[in-house]
């Protein structure tokens, strides 16, 4: 058996782990990606001679997808949980804590908001129970408006975007309440007669587990750990060009016939493979949009007066260009204890990609005067570095969970072929690793 795995982000190296395991050692395993290095929006480097996480640095620690791939592969040492310190917002010009009790920024009640919106918001959220709520079962509209309608545009810029920015890379207008918050969907759906009841309802239970876990040394880590364990042939710089159909399976250009493919590929690149073999897939996954951002990783002398929060994060409108900070050594106790203090900046919503054209020390003096702006710091970075992700994240967009099920039913026929990846059904690490065990699963339930 010989099966291709296009794309090498955690997506495609968990399809090639899963296949490996299923299949045993004789199969023939090829890991193809474009760029020259494995790990799509997953990359781990050294700053001041210690690792950091140039892209996701955190996973939800509350799925149990990394924490059991991390026991399998024999690193769960390397399991580490933040410290428990909030974030901060930064509106109006000046800091507040972020709202507890919400469901991504969204209230259960007006308590939650207070200090953050004006009295007329809070008065308004009070009273949204008593405001007929017009909802049709199975619907789906962007979180903003929803959330602008029923409780404000300061709700809206102050706290929901800030958290939805952190997560995709967009605004609460670009981001569909279905696929980004399925539990309100399903209250929504159930009958709840206000989006407060609703939002009560959708929130998660009290739990003691970590809301967010981390791998100590960087997810550089986990992504060798895959690779090895997936005993896979990688070819990098090796763009797949064309995907077609034959008798007796597929052929993948550049590296001929193979029996089976996994396309753990971004949506734009997901869209022209499938062109020839799936041309309604391939419109479907064509239209889902992207967003880019950039990351500025700081190092700081140890004594800079950072405030005890494990973030901040920008209200939209703001004068600031970084969107969001991650104070990191507040955030992780295993980064505290390095001799300089790390500093995230993140930069980038969806429709604005301007921040990849500016050149690095550009990005860099953005991201000291603006953390100097919210933190009232003297900022004099040791050193820096820059990471720009062009088209690092899919936009989940009103109808998206629609769309994902009618690319699935159009790809249904196709046997031999799977996919994989963060336009799927979920942006996150463990939604990413869920999604190659399943196009892995797929594959080896054909081929056995």
């Amino acid at each position: 058996m010989r099966i291709a795995v296009v794309g090498g982000g955690i997506s495609g190296l968990v399809a090639a782990y899963r296949l490996r395991k299923a299949l045993g050692p004789t199969a023939e395993l090829i890991l193809l990606d474009r760029r020259n290095r494995l790990g799509g929006i997953l990359r781990t480097t050294d700053i001041e001679g210690d690792p950091v996480d140039l892209g996701a640095e955190a996973f939800v620690g509350r799925r149990p997808e990394i924490p059991q791939l991390m026991r399998e592969l024999g690193i769960a040492d390397q399991l580490v949980h933040p410290a428990g310190r909030r974030p901060l917002v930064w509106s109006e010009g000046v800091p507040h804590p972020l709202p507890g009790n919400t469901l991504m920024g969204i209230p259960a009640s007006p308590e939650a908001m207070s200090g953050l919106v004006d009295a007329e918001t809070i008065a308004r959220i009070a009273a949204e129970p008593n405001r007929p709520l017009t909802w049709e079962r199975g619907s789906d509209i962007s979180v903003g408006a929803l959330v602008a309608d029923r409780f404000g545009e300061q709700v809206v810029r102050r706290s929901v975007d800030p958290l939805l920015g952190g997560v995709y890379a967009g605004t609460a207008g670009s981001i569909g309440v279905r696929a980004a918050l399925p539990t309100l969907a399903a209250a929504l759906d159930a009958g709840a007669r206000s989006l407060s009841q609703a939002v009560t309802g959708a929130l998660p239970p009290p739990s003691d587990t970590p809301v967010f876990g981390g791998i100590r040394d960087g997810y550089r880590v986990l992504l060798d750990a895959l690779r090895a364990a997936a005993d896979v042939k990688v070819e990098t710089d090796t763009p797949v060009t064309r995907l077609t159909r034959t008798t007796t399976g597929w052929q993948l250009d550049p590296i001929g016939a193979v029996d089976a493919v996994v396309l753990a590929t971004p949506a734009p690149v997901t869209a022209e493979l499938l062109r020839e073999v799936a041309p309604e897939a391939a419109e479907l996954t064509a239209g889902i949009e992207l967003s880019s951002s950039a990351v500025v990783a700081l190092a700081l002398p140890q004594d800079t007066a950072l405030p005890d929060n494990s973030g901040i994060l920008v209200a939209t409108g703001e004068s600031l260009r970084a969107k969001a900070f991650t104070l990191s050594s507040r955030k992780w106790p295993h980064l505290a204890a390095r001799e300089v203090a790390l500093v995230r900046a993140s930069f980038g919503r969806f429709g604005d990609d301007s921040m990849l054209s500016w050149q690095d020390e550009e990005l860099i003096q953005a991201a000291v005067e603006d953390l100097t702006t919210v933190t009232g710091a003297d900022i004099n970075p040791v050193s820096a570095v820059v990471q720009r992700w062009p088209g690092g994240l899919p936009q989940y967009a009103p109808g998206h969970t629609a769309r994902i099920t009618e690319l699935r039913a159009a790809t249904a026929d196709l046997d031999g072929l799977a996919l994989a990846g963060a336009y799927l059904n979920g942006v996150g690490v463990p939604a990413c690793a869920a999604s190659g065990t399943a196009a892995a699963t797929r594959i080896a339930e054909r081929l056995t």
